[in-house]
C-alpha cells in the first residue's frame, strides 16, 4: 500500500490486500492446479502431494519475487522458478502444468478480492445499522428539505438517513452478488485452449475451480475482462454512495448549519482551536476519490489485445488493491462517523423558521390554487415570499391583507412546517421493514 494508506485505511483490510496475501493466493492457486491434476488422473498423488507442500508460503520472498519479475512483467514467472526449484527436479515437470502466468494472477485476484471483499461488506453493514439507528430515533424529526442547496419544504432526519439506508442496502447488495458468484477462477494456458492438458483440460480446469471454491468459467476469461470490470464499478458505486452521505455530514455539519456533528475528540486543527471538521466525513469523500481513480482502471482495461493484453491487464493487480482497500476505507471512515453523530434536533427546528414561513410556500400554493386557480396561486405566494426575503418580514405577514380567502388563521396553520411531512414517516418504515427483513435472511 501507499505511505499514506494507514491513515485511511483499516489495518485488516490492508493486510487482505496487502503483497503477502497475494503471494498467498497464488501459492493456493498452484496447490489447487496440482491437486486438481491429481483428482483427474493426470498428476502422480505423491508428486501433488509434494508440491502442495512446497507452497508453504515463508518459503518465498515477495519483494524478491517483484524485483525479479520486472523482467517478464509480472511476479507469476519467478514464483514457479522458485516453486520448480523447492520440489526437485523429478517432480518439476508436473509444477504449473498446463497453466499460463496470467492464470495464476487472475486466479490469486479472486481469491484476493474474496477476502476482501467480506471486510469490506463488514464495514458496509456497520453504515447500514448505523443508518438504520438514525432512522429508527429520528422517524418524525423535523427539518429542512433542501435543493441545489436552498431550502426546499420540510422533511425529516429519519427520512434522510433511510434514504441513505437504501442506497447503501443497494451497493452492498450488488457486492455481496459478486463476492457469491461472480469470482472465477482462471485456467486456460497460454492462449486459452487448455492444450497442455490435452483432453484432460475441461475436466480439470473444472477441479481447479471446485479445489479453490471458486465459479467455473464458461470460457477463460484471458482478454475478456468483464468480470474484473464490474467488481470495480460495484466498488466504485458503494464507495460513491458513501461518499454522498459523507457530504451530506459535512453540509449539515457547517457552522451556519449545524444540525449535526461527528463525535469524539477528533476533528481538530492545527491553527484553529475551536474548529471541530467533520473528520470522518472528509475521510470518507477522500477515500471515495482515491477508490474511483482505481476503479477507472479497471473498467478501462476491458479493452485488450487478442488473447493477452500489453499492459492493460497488468495495470490491474495495484488497481484492484487500492480499489476494495479504498472502499472499505470509506465505508469504515464513514460508520465511525454515523455511529457517534450527534444531531441537534433544536437547531432543525430553529431552521426550518429562518425563512419566515417560505419553507412552506407550495403547501400555501396549492390551497389557494383550490380557490384562485393554480396560476394566479402562484403567482400571489411567489410575489409574497420575494417581498418577504427582500423586508425580512415573514410570509404571513406579507399576505395579510391580501384577498387570499384564507383567514389568518388558516393562513398560519399552512404555514406550520411540521405539519407538512407528507408521507415521510410511513417511507421511513418502508426502508427500516427492508433492512429488518435483510439481516433476518442473513442470520
Amino acid at each position: 500500500m501507499t505511505p499514506f494508506a494507514s491513515l485511511f485505511v483499516p489495518a485488516e483490510l490492508q493486510a487482505a490486500v496487502s503483497g503477502r496475501s497475494w503471494l498467498v493466493a497464488m501459492l493456493d492457486a498452484e496447490r489447487a492446479l496440482a491437486n486438481a491434476g491429481a483428482l483427474a488422473g493426470v498428476i502422480p498423488a505423491h508428486e501433488a502431494s509434494a508440491i502442495a507442500a512446497a507452497c508453504a508460503v515463508d518459503g518465498y520472498d515477495w519483494e524478491q519475487l517483484l524485483q525479479e519479475g520486472r523482467r517478464v512483467g509480472n511476479p507469476a514467472e519467478p514464483l514457479v522458478q522458485a516453486l520448480v526449484a523447492r520440489v526437485g527436479e523429478e517432480t518439476a515437470r508436473w509444477a504449473h502444468l498446463g497453466a499460463t502466468s496470467q492464470d495464476i494472477m487472475d486466479t490469486a485476484a479472486m481469491l484476493v478480492a474474496r477476502r476482501a471483499l467480506g471486510l469490506v461488506l463488514d464495514e458496509l453493514s456497520r453504515v447500514t445499522h448505523a443508518c438504520a439507528t438514525l432512522a429508527r430515533s429520528y422517524r418524525d424529526t423535523p427539518m429542512a428539505g433542501r435543493t441545489l442547496l436552498q431550502q426546499a419544504v420540510p422533511t425529516t432526519f429519519g427520512l434522510k438517513a433511510a434514504g441513505w439506508l437504501v442506497a447503501v442496502l443497494d451497493a452492498r447488495a450488488r457486492l455481496a452478488q459478486l463476492r457469491e458468484g461472480g469470482l472465477a477462477a482462471q485456467l486456460g494456458g497460454a492462449v486459452g485452449t487448455l492444450a497442455a492438458l490435452g483432453e484432460h483440460g475441461p475436466e480439470i480446469a473444472r477441479l481447479y475451480a471446485r479445489e479453490l471454491d471458486l465459479a467455473e468459467a464458461t470460457l477463460p476469461w484471458h482478454t475478456n475482462r468483464v468480470r474484473i470490470a464490474e467488481l470495480g464499478a460495484a466498488l466504485d458505486i458503494a464507495a460513491g454512495v458513501l461518499a454522498k452521505i459523507g457530504l451530506d455530514l459535512a453540509l449539515l455539519a457547517q457552522t451556519e448549519v449545524a444540525e449535526v456533528r461527528e463525535g469524539g475528540e477528533g476533528g481538530g486543527s492545527s491553527a484553529m482551536p475551536q474548529k471541530r471538521n467533520a473528520v470522518g466525513a472528509v475521510s470518507t469523500r477522500a477515500c471515495a476519490e482515491l477508490e474511483r481513480a482505481y476503479a477507472s482502471v479497471l473498467t478501462g482495461a476491458l479493452v485488450q489485445e487478442h488473447e493477452r493484453a500489453a499492459g492493460a491487464w497488468q495495470a490491474e493487480w495495484e488497481a484492484l488493491s487500492g480499489a476494495l482497500a479504498y472502499a472499505g476505507g470509506a465505508a469504515a471512515a464513514l460508520a465511525g462517523a454515523l455511529e457517534g453523530l450527534e444531531v441537534d434536533e433544536a437547531r432543525m427546528r430553529a431552521n426550518l423558521d429562518i425563512t419566515g414561513g417560505q419553507v412552506v410556500a407550495e403547501r400555501l400554493a396549492l390551497l389557494l390554487a383550490e380557490r384562485l386557480g393554480r396560476t394566479a396561486a402562484r403567482a400571489l405566494v411567489r410575489d409574497a415570499s420575494l417581498r418577504a426575503s427582500e423586508t425580512g418580514r415573514s410570509l404571513a405577514e406579507e399576505l395579510a391583507g391580501l384577498d387570499t380567502g384564507l383567514t389568518s388563521e388558516e393562513v398560519e396553520a399552512a404555514l406550520e412546517p411540521t405539519t407538512y411531512l407528507g408521507s415521510a414517516g410511513a417511507l421511513v418504515d418502508r426502508a427500516l421493514a427492508r433492512y429488518d427483513a435483510e439481516r433476518e435472511d442473513e442470520e
